[in-house]
């Protein structure tokens, strides 16, 4: 039989490549985003075994009412992978955008991966995908707030594979930490390496998720990044 995924946040990006590539693989597969006009579109090309449900993830009470009809309009869930963020656009540091990145990738996150964890405790399986990043790992005063609330999925994550693992039910907990991909959030910028394409970052996420990883880099090259970033001293750091 094939998996049913839901992908929170698949409008663009990541989130968009991923569906492809799975619905390329066999899944049945639920998406979710603000602009319905785009889901509607991804419906229409990529066929039958699409599900839709407009989302906007602030929206905390009608997005895990949601989140829970495309699962029952699937008739049951594996996968839940929650993809949907904002960045602080510009490196501005204005309250308002920052309480909007928060808002978004931390308030939105644990919204659904609450919603997600209680459905697959009582379902006695299953597996919570959550897309962070390899900003998680350091501070950035450009994008502090960013960075930040990378930091906050990964670390909320790692406690909840934890709490999983004392638990009866079968849960994986995977936390996919991206470098830079081709997307919204990084067009126009000149000053990136290693950018990966978003088909092959697609690949390298499902192919962490059929391996039920507790951890993946994407691409894998970001692994050696990722061991610099920690020796890093903060003195260091603070001289940026």
């Amino acid at each position: 039989m094939n998996k049913n995924i839901i992908i929170i946040g698949a409008t663009s990006g990541i989130g968009e490549g991923l569906a492809r590539i799975c619905i390329k693989e066999g899944y049945r597969v639920g998406i979710t985003g603000r602009r319905e006009k785009r889901l509607r579109s991804l419906k229409d090309e990529l066929g039958e075994n699409i599900f839709y449900v407009r989302m906007d993830v602030t929206k905390h009470k009608e997005s895990r009412e949601g989140l829970r009809s495309l699962i029952n309009e699937m008739g049951g869930m594996d996968i839940i992978v929650l993809n949907a963020g904002i960045s602080n656009f510009h490196g501005s540091d204005l309250l308002s955008v920052e309480q909007k990145v928060i808002n978004v990738n931390i308030s939105g996150f644990v919204q659904l991966f609450k919603e997600s964890y209680e459905y697959f405790k009582k379902q006695g399986h299953g597996q919570i995908v959550g897309i962070s990043s390899v900003a998680a790992l350091f501070g950035y005063g450009r994008s502090a707030v960013y960075n930040a609330s990378k930091s906050f999925i990964s670390l909320y994550m790692q406690g909840y594979r934890q709490k999983a693992k004392r638990a009866d039910s079968d849960i994986t907990i995977t936390d996919i930490k991206p470098g830079f991909v081709e997307s919204e959030m990084t067009e126009g910028n000149e000053n990136l390496f290693w950018v990966a394409s978003t088909e092959k970052a697609s690949e390298q996420i499902l192919k962490a998720i059929e391996k039920k990883k507790n951890l993946a880099y994407i691409t894998k090259k970001w692994r050696l990044m990722a061991w610099i970033f920690k020796l890093i001293p903060d003195f260091v750091w603070n001289r940026l």
